[in-house]
């Protein structure tokens, strides 16, 4: 399995010095934690995430898909048919952000079961 540093370093990408830095720095904006909980259950195409993930336009989610993709959580495969299909599915590196994603889930559903 690939490392963080691995994928990101590059000689022109510092990593941060804090760790938690570098985790936000790859998830940090709220439409990419919500394309990472849509694809842990498995490979979805451009159409099925942007109508599971709600109010994103689409110049967004081409956008942050493509972040996600130079940073090594999520491939794009194109497939050579027309109208052409293009899948997204996590790498190993996006699946292990999946215990990071079950504990905000948990700290959600506890912080709204005492604030309701």
């Amino acid at each position: 399995m690939e490392t963080i540093k691995e994928i990101v370093d590059t000689p022109a990408k510092e990593l941060p010095a804090c760790p938690v830095e570098t985790t936000l720095m790859l998830i940090s904006d709220k439409w990419k934690v919500l394309i990472l909980r849509d694809l842990l259950p498995g490979t979805k195409r451009f159409s099925e995430l942007k109508k599971s993930i709600g109010h994103v336009s689409q110049k967004v989610l081409t956008s942050q898909l493509r972040q996600m993709e130079e940073s090594g959580l999520v491939v794009r495969t194109v497939y050579p048919e027309v109208p052409p299909r293009v899948e997204y599915t996590l790498t190993d590196l996006g699946y292990s952000l999946k215990p990071i994603l079950d504990a905000m889930w948990d700290w959600g559903t506890e912080y709204k079961a005492k604030n309701i």
